[in-house]
């Protein structure tokens, strides 16, 4: 169980370095211009191969839909794709969203999985679509799904997990599924997720790489609404947010560009493939536009090696989380590679 998976849980909160938590990978499996689907699975396999090597905790894979620069929209694929190609990291979802699914299919996804890989399989769960409404209702068929009933399809998957033991009469059951051991974490970019996960004793994830200003206050709701659970005696909060490193702040800056134009297109409802780096994004954005995006932005990490230790001890310090999930939207992929061996050789 989680409750007893990381050593770091018991270190004392008011003293903790970049060396006492778990740092751990989101990939959005980027399709850059230029590219295909192909290459960015190719790239995602890649990516964790080295963030194994590297020490890495966990490996994670985002369900959006309809998205033009993103490969994971078939996630739980994604998962297996990855895991299989690896050994040791886990590997999971940031997220599943729940309400796009009947929980009966995601326990026999993800029932799947951990029989395949036993050990190594983490269902994290959000309750936004993770998509626009037209595409959600493709996704669900009902226009009524919109996420207000996330705690009973919770509670659903959750009891498709539990030994038959425990079930009661239910009449049907998630086989593969029934009986495992799959970690469940709630995530989050507001304090919704972070009251229910509190109130479950689940480990909580929060997305500050796109929702900043909320980090603190939901932080701050899930630990004062935790209760201890057969899951988790005390809470393991895990905060998300970009670092785009290179070996100098220079470099740094400019790979950030791919990601600012993102963010940007997104503001603008234009999302497209990952464009490449630019010199001057001063030529593309208005300044209420370069607002919006640094606002959106506001946690992001950018520079080289001493920079990005720096301003990382400075987050941790912040947030007291007690694991960090990197993501960086780079276009070119060796310098990815690079920005994550950078976060690894800094947080030793």
């Amino acid at each position: 169980m989680i409750k007893k998976e990381d050593e770091h849980m018991s270190v004392n909160t008011h003293e903790k370095r970049l060396s006492d938590i778990s740092f751990s990978v989101l990939d959005l499996a980027p399709i850059i211009v230029g590219g295909t689907p192909s290459d960015s699975l190719r790239n995602t396999l890649d990516l964790a191969r080295h963030a194994e090597k590297w020490g890495y905790n966990r490996y994670w894979l985002a369900e959006h839909h309809n998205m033009p620069g993103i490969a994971s929209s078939a996630t739980s694929v994604v998962i297996g794709h990855v895991a299989a190609g690896t050994s040791t990291i886990r590997v999971g979802s940031g997220g599943i969203m729940l309400p796009n699914h009947a929980p009966l299919v995601i326990a026999e996804q993800f029932g799947t999985l951990e029989s395949l890989f036993p050990g190594r399989i983490d269902l994290g769960l959000g309750r936004a679509p993770g998509t626009d409404q037209i595409t959600a209702h493709a996704l669900r068929r009902d226009r009524r799904s919109d996420g207000h009933d996330f705690p009973e399809q919770l509670a659903e998957l959750r009891a498709y997990f539990k030994p038959a033991s425990e079930s009661g009469n239910m009449r049907v059951r998630a086989i593969p599924g029934e009986g495992l051991n799959i970690p469940i974490w709630l995530l989050g970019s507001s304090s919704f997720s972070a009251q229910l996960a509190g109130q479950l004793g689940l480990p909580f994830a929060f997305a500050s790489h796109f929702s900043p200003e909320n980090t603190l206050p939901a932080l701050d709701v899930y630990r004062r609404h935790f209760r201890p659970s057969e899951v988790l005696d005390e809470p393991y909060a895990m905060v998300g947010l970009n670092v785009i490193a290179a070996d100098t702040d220079e470099e740094a800056q400019r790979l950030a560009t791919s990601m600012q134009q993102q963010f940007l297109n997104l503001i603008r409802n234009t999302p497209g493939p990952l464009k490449p780096p630019v010199d001057n994004m001063d030529k593309l954005w208005s300044d209420y536009e370069k607002a919006v995006v640094d606002r959106q932005l506001g946690s992001s990490i950018i520079g080289g090696p001493e920079t990005v230790k720096q301003k990382l001890q400075a987050f941790l310090d912040e947030t007291q989380a007690n694991e960090m999930m990197v993501n960086a939207q780079i276009f070119n992929h060796q310098a990815r590679l690079r920005s994550f061996e950078i976060v690894a050789e800094v947080t030793k």
